[in-house]
């Protein structure tokens, strides 16, 4: 059986006879059909007279899991389950991310302030000075995040809807890991022209633009066209974020092994967007041969 995962992550809720409670037979069935327990909590007041509701967190493998699962604690005397909830779904739910103020409007002065007439003295101190807007707007701390839906995770050309999910979690890392805003932005949209027209438009109100699950080879050409049309840093995560990370464990490996770069030989397994990027930088830092295999399994030596 596959390893359990928070992925495959459920909340049960289960009535129990509150005069002989079978906790102990429950998570006895819980653990007999390989589920993980997380938690046990207690939902006070809920119930019918004579008895009690909990909900149980349980780790599985998968959707059928669960229902191996569900039966095995519904079979339990004395326990009805209630309902069930998918923790992953639940998450997604109406969306991961939101828009908050930073300050209150509670009065006229506020509003005054915030909005109109205030906020036209700040409005044209920008326009005598366009590079204010890094001051005086969100522009400074503010990443894009655009996709077109065509390289999502392993899944493939998925199209921009369901490339949200992806591009808002992408979203909440920027911002619990490095204090940044960003929001995503899915085009609905396959050609290059009109991906590098959309985000040459909507770079005034960025910081910068990060290029997401964008198929080879089109990605490079849209990061080499905007770096060339935008003054905003332009970066595509497939590429670059994939090259850092590997750079990085590559590094502290040789440092172990007491070994320089020039003496390793690397096989490189698929010459996408991120292994032409981690091919690039590998160059960049003294390696000398790289050979490549592409999805066919020929060969290419790069030097």
């Amino acid at each position: 059986m596959a390893n359990v995962s928070a992925q495959y992550s459920v909340i049960v809720t289960i009535e129990l006879d509150a005069r002989q409670e079978p906790l102990g037979k429950l998570t006895a069935a819980i653990a007999g059909a390989g589920g993980q327990i997380v938690a046990v909590d207690l939902i006070p007041g809920a119930g019918a007279e004579g008895k009690r509701v909990r909900e149980f967190t349980i780790d599985a493998t998968d959707p059928e899991h669960w229902e191996r699962i569900l039966r095995g604690m519904g079979s339990v005397r004395g326990a009805r389950v209630v309902e069930y909830q998918d923790r992953t779904m639940q998450m997604h739910r109406g969306g991961k991310i939101s828009v908050e103020n930073k300050y209150p409007v509670k009065t006229r002065d506020d509003l005054s302030m915030a909005y109109t007439p205030g906020v036209a003295r700040v409005c044209m101190s920008i326009h005598e000075e366009r590079s204010r807007a890094f001051e005086y707007t969100i522009k400074k701390n503010t990443v894009a995040v655009v996709s077109d839906g065509t390289a999502v995770l392993g899944l493939g050309d998925i199209g921009p809807e369901a490339a949200m999910p992806v591009m808002e979690g992408k979203c909440m890392l920027f911002k619990e890991f490095a204090g940044v805003d960003a929001f995503p932005i899915c085009l609905d949209t396959k050609d290059p022209d009109e991906i590098v027209r959309a985000v040459q438009l909507m770079a005034p109100t960025f910081g910068g633009i990060n290029l997401e699950d964008i198929s080879a080879p089109r990605c490079f050409e849209i990061e080499d066209r905007l770096k060339d049309l935008i003054n905003i840093p332009v970066f595509h995560d497939d590429q670059h974020g994939t090259a850092v990370v590997t750079m990085a464990a590559l590094f502290n490996a040789l440092k172990i092994i007491d070994k320089p770069i020039e003496e390793l030989r690397v096989l490189m397994v698929g010459i996408g967007a991120a292994g032409v990027a981690v091919t690039k930088m590998m160059l960049a830092a003294g390696l000398t041969h790289v050979v490549g295999c592409d999805r066919k399994g020929a060969l290419s030596t790069t030097r």
